[in-house]
């Protein structure tokens, strides 16, 4: 006779995940659970549950990085477990760090001499890099006014009214005035002219940006160093320029390698990148390369010893991950300038062929530049009947993520889209987004027209019932009320995806 006996509810293993009891409950979401649930089951949940999220490589609102090599994936994975803070432990960590430094300090053409290591930081993205370039202009700027026996503490710093917002949170945290040069109508960049005019023996250095968030259009840090340096004779300063290269700098070396907006330019003292951008690492990485040593004071360094050796350290954070220092390494090795050029080449094709399908459908004012990030913003030459809020919010049925923005202060009455041309990218994504853009166009075009069509069938009705119709309302009025009622649900929308947690 066989033996057999029933399961238990507690015996999970011979049960699928999605026959438990473990996906017929809801987990708390606000407070840890009281019990453990298995390895199976908590995968599965969060997996079904970031299936909502939407598709990286369909973001085109994101510069940062979605897609890398699997052997640099793997690498990343082997070295996940390595805290970079220790350097003493992990020194092969270390020294691939310095490298890359001292690689991106000569593509930005910094006046190294034979032997001379570059001075930088691998930094949490470039809003690190910012927070640490700041830092240091705001205390060079300090021992000099003090040296000179005149107040410190109200120094500032110029730039556009296109910054990326961690510009205003570097003002804020570290208690500097930040001024900025209003935009204009066609003009979406800061101006030089205007800059320096507000430039003050208070200002700590001028931020220019290489490749503005907006539209992609890189400043012209030449003409700025130049105005900077007349200035600057007149006045006895010596007001410096940090070149904000987040997005631009891993562009300008390979597809413009004339143009000066680095370290060839004296004033130039600082710039920083993002690896996570055109770097081509997934995001959490960047850069911050000095000119020299007198450029970053020795009293922002720390020396530690407490892990090991010896330890200089300039960041804002302590422990962070070596994965993602590693994979810049993988890709500058991998790549080498031949292959970084390669890419943003096609990266730059792609956005011509989209620039261009778009300029086909005679509906749209392009706002990006050629020369510049390669991305493609754009705006409606007429949105009277529609906005370029219900194009981006129409485009996510089709699975593409699109913002829509409107422009700073002075030009804030301009609304654009943009997309952004990464790697991962292809020719093909940039011809079906055209053609879905087309759709998306027609279908809002058609809109009004059904309204009007349920109305005339409703007055039909309401002839055969004997009603009166008191007021007709025309396309004009239709089209409006149509429009209001989009940007309420957009609206309504982005505020229930507000979240209370920072």
């Amino acid at each position: 006779m066989v033996l057999s006996k029933t399961a238990s509810e507690s015996d999970v293993s011979i049960h699928s995940t999605f026959a438990s009891r473990y996906v017929q409950t809801s987990l708390p979401r606000f407070k840890m659970p009281e019990n453990s649930i298995p390895k199976e089951a908590a995968y599965q949940i969060i997996n079904d549950e970031l299936m909502l999220d939407g598709n990286p490589r369909l973001n085109l609102a994101s510069f940062v990085t979605t897609w890398m090599e699997p052997e640099c994936d793997k690498l990343m994975m082997d070295s996940i477990n390595k805290n970079y803070v220790d350097m003493d432990e992990y020194p092969v960590t270390t020294e691939l760090q310095n490298r890359c430094v001292n690689m991106i300090a000569h593509l930005f053409n910094a006046p190294l001499k034979d032997g001379e290591t570059a001075v930088g930081v691998g930094t949490v993205g470039s809003s690190e890099a910012i927070m640490l370039a700041g830092l240091a202009f705001k205390r060079k700027w300090q021992n000099k006014m003090k040296a000179q026996g005149k107040p410190y503490d109200k120094p500032n710093i110029v730039t556009g009214a296109n910054v990326q917002v961690c510009w205003e949170k570097f003002a804020r945290y570290f208690e500097v005035e930040l001024k900025e040069v209003k935009l204009s109508d066609g003009y979406y960049v800061m101006n030089p002219e205007k800059a320096v005019e507000m430039v003050d023996e208070n200002t700590i250095c001028v931020a220019a940006i290489l490749g503005s968030t907006l539209n992609g259009e890189f400043e012209d840090v030449k003409k700025l160093n130049d105005l900077l340096i007349v200035k600057n004779k007149e006045t006895g300063w010596d007001t410096p320029i940090h070149v904000d290269a987040a997005s631009g700098g891993f562009i300008a070396p390979f597809l413009y390698p004339d143009l000066e907006w680095d370290f060839r330019l004296p004033l130039v003292k600082s710039i920083n990148v993002s690896g996570h951008k055109y770097g081509l690492v997934y995001a959490g990485i960047g850069w911050v390369i000095w000119r020299s040593k007198e450029d970053l004071p020795d009293e922002l360094i720390f020396h530690i010893n407490y892990l090991g050796a010896d330890q200089p350290t300039f960041t804002l954070n302590f422990s962070k991950g070596s994965s993602q220092v590693i994979a810049q390494y993988y890709q500058l090795i991998r790549l080498g300038y031949e292959g970084y050029k390669n890419v943003m080449e096609n990266c730059q094709g792609n956005a011509r062929v989209l620039r261009e399908g778009l300029e086909k459908t005679g509906r749209f004012n392009i706002v990006s530049k050629d020369i510049g990030v390669p991305l493609v913003a754009f705006s409606l030459k007429d949105n009277h009947k529609h906005n370029e809020f219900e194009i981006s919010e129409t485009l996510r049925r089709f699975g593409w993520i699109v913002p829509a923005y409107t422009m700073p202060p002075d030009a804030q009455h301009i609304t654009v889209l943009r997309v952004v041309i990464r790697e991962d990218f292809s020719r093909t994504l940039a011809e079906r987004l055209v053609i879905d853009i087309v759709k998306v166009l027609h279908e809002l075009d058609s809109l009004p027209a059904r309204v009007n069509a349920k109305l005339a069938v409703a007055e039909e009705k309401a002839a055969a019932s004997g009603v009166d119709i008191v007021h007709h309302k025309t396309d004009r009025e239709w089209e409006l009320e149509v429009a209001e009622a989009w940007k309420k649900f957009v609206a309504d929308k982005k505020k229930n995806k507000t979240s209370g947690v920072c």
